[in-house]
């Protein structure tokens, strides 16, 4: 029996459909529902978490030979800690509002379980090459969750997006959305849309079977 061979460009899609982080893995939520009150702070949190993915993968399958099997863990996490600690001081040097706003959740980085699951996961078992596009795929999908979540809490809760005003002076705003309940309600709304999305095309894809059977 013919073993399917799995391409490069599908370790990249993989994370932005079939194995989205936050929709299907619901990985990372502590991020997830605390910085998305707007979409910029939802936006600088993804593209972060992309940044470290890609680079704890390439590091941990580039010294996937070199790091001992007892000690796996603790370097794994020396090297994600690593690279937070590069994203925290670039965010910093580049909006000290931004690093505010987003406070300790960056550091929290460290220990997101998508991050450390990927390199014990993935990225220890594979080239170098195939673990970028893994972490890549993975981080765009954290990214594009991360911007509807808020996308939508700014959209209702303050009635802009990215701090320009979207609707008239008279629009009343849900204040809950930009409270932590409102990461809550967000999530929901869009787990409920994936889910249906998802249920569908399972169904389109029976359909398909049976017919050409």
């Amino acid at each position: 029996m013919a073993v399917k061979q799995v391409s490069p460009t599908d370790e990249f899609v993989k994370g932005l459909w079939r194995d989205n982080p936050v929709f299907i893995q619901v990985l990372g939520m502590c991020p997830a529902l605390a910085v998305s009150n707007t979409a910029m702070n939802a936006l600088a949190m993804g593209l972060a978490t992309s940044f470290v993915l890609v680079m704890a993968g390439l590091s941990v399958s580039l010294l996937r030979n070199f790091i001992p099997k007892e000690a796996r863990i603790v370097s794994y996490i020396c090297i994600i800690a690593t690279f937070v600690t590069c994203v925290d001081y670039l965010i910093m040097a580049l909006s000290l509002e931004l690093h505010r706003a987003l406070g300790a959740f960056i550091a929290l980085i460290v220990v997101n379980c998508l991050i450390l699951g990927r390199s014990e996961a993935f990225a220890s078992k594979n080239k170098p090459g195939r673990a970028m596009l893994d972490g890549l795929g993975m981080g765009v999908g954290v990214t594009f969750a991360l911007l509807f979540i808020g996308i939508v809490r700014e959209l209702l809760g303050s009635g802009t997006l990215f701090g320009v005003s979207m609707f008239p002076d008279g629009f009343q705003t849900w204040t809950i959305m930009v409270l932590p309940s409102g990461g809550f309600l967000a999530m929901a709304g869009w787990l409920l849309i994936v889910n249906w999305l998802r249920q569908k095309e399972d169904e389109a894809a029976k359909r398909t079977a049976e017919a050409s059977s």
